[in-house]
C-alpha cells in the first residue's frame, strides 16, 4: 500500500454512503454535545459498555433482559450465561486495548477471544487451524424476514451464509486486514470515513470467522474499538450493538449477505445497515443521558 492509499476510499462513494456517514456524525456530535457529558461522560461510557454487550449476547443467542444482566454475578452455568459472560468480559476490556489496536490488531483479535473463552480452552486466543470448523452465526436454513423499520427489503428470504473460508484463507485475509488498518493508524488513507472502515471490519471479521467460537461478539466488539481508533466515539457511549439487535437478527443476517456478495449495492446496503444501528445506539444513550439529567439514574 502506497503512502497516502486507502483501497477503502472507493466504498465511501457508493450510493446512500454520503449520506449514511453524514447522518452518523450528525447524531454523534449532538449526542456528545449534551449536557450531561460534561459531569457524566464515565458514567455514560460504563453504561454503553453493559447495554452493548447485552445486544451482543442477545445476538449470538442469548437474548437476557439488561436488569438481569446487571445483577448476575456468575455466568458460568450454562452456555447462554458463560455468552453474556463472554460479552461483558469483553466490554469491559475493549476499550483498554485502543494502544495495541493501532499497532499489533491481531494480537487484540487474540486477547478479545481469550476473555471469551478463557485461558482453559487449548484454541484460546489463536485463529482455526486447518480442519477446525467456525460456529455459525446464524441458522443455515432459509427463513421468512420479519418486518423491520426502514428495511425496504423485508418480507423476502434470507439466503443461506456460505461455510467459512478455510484456515488458510483466514490467515492472509487477516494480515492484510491487519496491514490496512495498522497503515491508517500510521496516518495512510486519514480520509475514509470511520464508519465506512469500522463496518469494513466488523464484516470482514463475520465473514472470515477466524475463531471456532463467539466470532459474532469478537466481530461487533472490533468495530466499536475501531470507532473509538478512528475518532468518531472516543469516549465509546455508541453501542451500535443495541441498533443491531433492534434491527433484528434477520435483517443483520441480509445485510451480511450483501457484504459477502461483495458487490456495490451490497456493500452499500451493509454500510448502510450498519449507520442504521449506530444511529440507534446514539438513541440508546441518548435516552440514558435524558434519564441521569432527570435523576432516574
Amino acid at each position: 500500500m502506497s503512502t497516502g492509499t486507502d483501497p477503502l476510499a472507493p466504498l465511501a462513494q457508493l450510493p446512500g454512503v454520503p449520506d449514511a456517514v453524514a447522518e452518523v456524525r450528525k447524531a454523534v456530535d449532538r449526542l456528545y454535545g449534551h449536557r450531561v457529558m460534561r459531569r457524566r461522560a464515565a458514567e455514560v461510557t460504563s453504561e454503553s459498555a453493559l447495554r452493548g454487550a447485552r445486544a451482543s449476547a442477545a445476538l449470538a443467542g442469548a437474548d437476557w433482559p439488561l436488569e438481569e444482566v446487571r445483577r448476575r454475578s456468575d455466568f458460568s452455568a450454562d452456555p447462554q450465561s458463560r455468552t453474556v459472560g463472554a460479552a461483558l468480559r469483553i466490554a469491559a476490556e475493549s476499550g483498554q486495548l485502543l494502544s495495541v489496536w493501532r499497532h499489533s490488531p491481531l494480537q487484540v483479535l487474540a486477547r478479545l477471544h481469550l476473555l471469551a473463552v478463557g485461558d482453559a480452552d487449548a484454541a484460546a486466543g489463536r485463529p482455526r487451524r486447518a480442519g477446525e470448523a467456525a460456529e455459525e452465526l446464524f441458522p443455515l436454513e432459509l427463513k421468512p424476514v420479519e418486518s423491520v423499520e426502514a428495511d425496504p427489503a423485508a418480507g423476502t428470504l434470507v439466503p443461506a451464509l456460505p461455510p467459512a473460508p478455510g484456515a488458510e484463507e483466514v490467515a492472509a485475509r487477516l494480515d492484510q486486514l491487519s496491514r490496512l488498518l495498522v497503515a491508517r493508524a500510521e496516518g495512510q488513507g486519514v480520509g475514509t470515513p470511520a464508519l465506512v472502515v469500522a463496518s469494513v471490519v466488523h464484516g470482514e471479521l463475520l465473514a472470515l470467522r477466524p475463531f471456532g467460537s463467539h466470532n459474532g461478539v469478537i466481530a461487533r466488539a472490533a468495530q466499536r474499538i475501531v470507532l473509538l481508533a478512528e475518532g468518531l466515539d472516543p469516549k465509546s457511549i455508541c453501542p451500535a450493538e443495541v441498533g443491531l439487535a433492534e434491527l433484528g437478527t434477520d435483517a443483520y443476517r441480509r445485510a451480511l449477505a450483501g457484504y459477502l456478495a461483495g458487490t456495490e449495492e451490497g456493500m452499500a446496503a451493509w454500510i448502510g445497515h450498519c449507520g442504521r444501528a449506530l444511529r440507534l445506539g446514539v438513541r440508546e444513550s441518548t435516552a440514558v443521558c435524558e434519564a441521569m439529567q432527570r435523576g432516574m439514574v
